[in-house]
């Protein structure tokens, strides 16, 4: 059996017994059914030059807030225009309703847009911001290093297991991406090196080319990248996840200062990785060079190798190996900063983890700037 459809809303202006003007109300009033403008009432209210009205909802079936905002809204109508109206004839539960959403006062300026402050306002607020982010850091940086000494020298308190987990996931964990990413960077350069240097005859140098890019930059470059990705992130998420979750608090109550117990684990095993992870790097990378050299040039391997090896000096060996070591620092400094700064919420997580990953990204990026100028003065 079908269902009746419900009764539509209804509003009309009439006239009584005695003359007055009364506004019928009747129907069922849902949100979902829509409801009736008011711009019909104020037309037939300014016909009729009405001085007062009485609200009638006798006819009205199921209702919810739709007809209250209807009968809030058509009584400023009625003040605007100094008519006055009586609620007698209401319901008593959709009178209480109507009073109380009319208990409080809407403030004159609830609505009102905030006038946006001057540009120079707005300069001015972002740089103390930054500023205060600064000095915000350089504590953070402080005590991560005061932490970092005090576990070289045997004092820190943390779980040897968590150093464990952290040198597996910084290290182990992370061969697969290395190994992949450094292998294309070593075919790429190697590729593009071999199109220009088969124009002079020079194609054995393709394995200089690839050689030095690999151990001097891009080595230590790419696996920064890559961690500060994936490790960066991570940090950041687990510890601002802690942070949420009010762990870290906890230990600070338990009396375990959570830099040494939290960030001096992650800091080192970052630190011990890295110059490993760029070495398999290096070597990855030169490995796919001589897939080119091999496939496209014709060179032999131990010819490749070979010239690979007699590019390689150990003043630019040791300067990749050094740059994977402040790069690590790096990620695991705005990792774990960016963890311990999170908010209090689930987004703020996320948000979190994302400025890691920026911030380390363009730290990796200006620290191989200021390298280059560096070993350009010392003649690396």
């Amino acid at each position: 059996m079908i269902a009746p459809a419900a009764p539509a809303p209804s509003v009309a202006l009439e006239r009584d017994s005695s003359g007055a003007a009364v506004v019928r109300i009747g129907g069922d009033w849902r949100l979902r059914h829509g409801m009736p403008a008011t711009a019909s009432v104020e037309r037939a209210l300014q016909i009729a030059a009405a001085r007062s009205i009485r609200l009638d909802a006798s006819g009205v079936g199921r209702w919810d807030s739709s007809l209250v905002s209807f009968i809030v809204r058509l009584e400023e109508y009625c003040r605007a225009h100094e008519i006055e109206s009586a609620r007698d004839a209401l319901p008593d539960g959709l009178a209480r309703m109507i009073a109380l959403a009319q208990a409080v006062p809407e403030r004159r300026d609830a609505r009102a847009i905030a006038a946006r402050p001057p540009l120079l306002d707005r300069v001015g607020a972002a740089a103390l911001e930054k500023f205060a982010g600064i000095g915000d850091f350089t504590e953070f940086l402080g005590e991560a290093s005061i932490a970092l000494g005090r576990m070289c020298a045997g004092r820190a308190r943390f779980r040897g297991s968590d150093l464990l987990e952290a040198i597996q996931d910084c290290g182990a964990s992370a061969l697969g991406i290395v190994t992949l990413i450094s292998y294309l960077v070593g075919v790429i350069l190697a590729f593009m090196g071999a199109i220009q240097l088969q124009q002079f005859g020079a194609a054995i140098y393709v394995a200089d080319l690839v050689a030095i890019g690999m151990v001097r930059e891009m080595g230590a470059m790419m696996t920064g990248i890559i961690m500060s990705g994936r490790t960066g992130a991570a940090f950041a998420a687990r510890l601002g996840t802690m942070k949420v979750t009010q762990e870290i608090d906890a230990l600070a109550t338990m009396g375990i200062p959570p830099m040494e117990f939290l960030t001096a684990p992650r800091l080192a095993a970052l630190v011990l990785m890295m110059p490993l992870l760029c070495l398999y790097a290096d070597l990855v990378g030169i490995l796919g060079g001589a897939t080119v050299g091999y496939s496209m040039l014709g060179l032999s391997l131990n010819t490749y190798l070979h010239e690979s090896s007699n590019a390689i000096l150990t003043a630019t060996f040791v300067g990749g190996l050094v740059k994977s070591v402040v790069y690590g620092v790096l990620i695991a400094l705005a990792g774990c900063y960016e963890g311990f700064r999170c908010g209090n919420s689930s987004s703020a997580v996320g948000d979190a983890a994302t400025r890691a990953v920026v911030e380390s990204i363009v730290a990796i990026v200006v620290a191989c700037g200021a390298f280059a100028v560096l070993f350009h003065i010392l003649d690396i």
